[in-house]
């Protein structure tokens, strides 16, 4: 069994995988949750820490089942387990820096080795040169839950964050089969369809858990006409940032993917779907945790670091996004940076306005953000000028970008052409 997918015989994401990625979102739930009770500096970087480390597990999977399809019981049912790991974190989060630390250990041990286990059937034996640091990390995180000491705590996670950071780097130099290919070369070869699918599905759920926050903020309220407002604006915001990247970024790293395969693939998919998606997945976190604290004092201040993360969260967001576009080439940049910079101007209008002001503050900065991004698609569009990308991606990508521009150049000189010989006629 190998690796490689044929581009003809793309593969949609399976029922199963979904239910997978619904287990995964409870523990981006539970992180709202602890941001909900905490919003100090330091609790926001142990939740990223903590999302980055269950993050990486997240994409092991999406790489596994890309490769190795869920399509028999035999595959299935460890998946299953690997759920209950997964859920077993979720449930241990609130509790993860006191009793329930190492049962969120345990879990995260599970999900490793249920990992490490169904990617045997691709690797083989050479599954250790990923599998080994996977389970240190684990049981870092689970010497976590033992120590006493926070200290000593937060820098068992950071420990455990740097081993899987130096993962790909050892897989890369153990080279497998007659060719002596890269183990990451063979994990680069995934179907595109079905990677960019799966992880536009869990930034789908993670906007549906923020909707769920409007609601928890909501609670019993009275529904008149100014809690409405305040429902449909923050609702706006979710929405805002769903438009951001569904209406074109989702085929356009599709595309981008498609140029290149092997270890540029996977670099690739690293940059965009990892490091990127960090952000813009902890953002809607910490969006979703500033509206439920919010959304039921409207028409008051709101204290700062209440506002500080609802504004945060979409700048968080967008500046995910722009990392997002920069690692796949996609353009444009400009406007989207900007909106993550001036995002930060409504925390004024949350601490001496009200709630209401800050989240029609931030309403309004993303539409015209979409709408100025809109309008230069559609110029360039009319002027017969694609959206740039990255100069770069690979032999192939810029043989067939030559040759592109040879064949524009072409229709452009025949079109001249035409055009002499008309006025000449004339």
């Amino acid at each position: 069994m190998t690796g490689r997918q044929d581009e003809g015989s793309e593969r949609r994401v399976t029922t199963l995988e979904l239910f997978f990625d619904l287990v995964f979102v409870f523990t981006i739930t539970q992180l709202t949750v602890l941001l909900a009770h905490d919003l100090s500096l330091a609790q926001v970087g142990r939740t990223l820490v903590i999302f980055a480390v269950l993050f990486w597990m997240y994409g092991a999977y999406a790489y596994l089942t890309n490769q190795v399809p869920p399509e028999t019981t035999g595959r299935r049912v460890p998946l299953l387990l690997g759920m209950c790991g997964f859920m077993t974190c979720a449930l241990a989060l609130p509790g993860v820096f006191g009793d329930n630390g190492v049962a969120f250990g345990l879990g995260f041990l599970l999900v490793v080795l249920v990992h490490s286990a169904l990617y045997a059937l691709l690797h083989g034996r050479n599954v250790l040169s990923f599998a080994l640091t996977n389970i240190l990390a684990a049981l870092c995180v689970t010497a976590a839950g033992v120590v006493d000491d926070s200290l000593a705590a937060d820098g068992l996670w950071v420990a455990a964050l740097l081993l899987q950071t130096v993962t790909p780097v050892l897989a890369s130099r153990v080279r497998v089969g007659a060719a002596q290919t890269p183990v990451t070369e063979r994990v680069g070869e995934l179907d595109p369809a079905h990677f960019v699918e799966r992880h536009g599905l869990l930034l789908l759920i993670v906007f549906g858990e923020s909707v769920i926050a409007i609601g928890a903020g909501v609670g019993d309220a009275t529904l008149d006409w100014g809690t409405f407002g305040g429902i449909a604006l923050a609702l706006a915001l979710a929405a805002a940032l769903w438009w951001s990247y569904f209406l074109h970024d989702e085929a356009a790293a599709e595309a981008a993917l498609r140029r290149v395969s092997g270890l540029p693939r996977f670099r690739l998919t690293m940059r965009a779907y990892y490091y990127s998606f960090i952000p813009m997945l902890v953002g809607v976190a910490v969006l979703a945790a500033g509206v439920k604290l919010s959304i039921g004092h409207l028409p008051q201040h709101l204290p700062t670091a209440v506002a500080v993360a609802v504004a945060g969260g979409v700048s968080l967001y967008l500046s995910g996004s722009v990392c997002f576009r920069v690692s796949l080439g996609l353009r444009p940049l400009l406007l989207r940076s900007a909106a993550a910079a001036l995002a930060w101007a409504a925390v004024p209008a949350g601490t001496r306005v009200s709630a209401l002001a800050e989240f029609l503050g931030l309403v309004l900065l993303l539409t015209a953000m979409l709408r100025a991004e809109s309008g230069r698609s559609r110029a360039r569009a009319a002027g017969g000028r694609p959206e740039p990308g990255r100069l770069a991606q690979g032999p192939a990508a810029a043989g067939a970008r030559r040759g592109r521009m040879r064949a524009t150049d072409e229709v452009l000189a025949a079109d001249a052409e035409r055009g002499q010989q008309q006025r000449s006629g004339d």
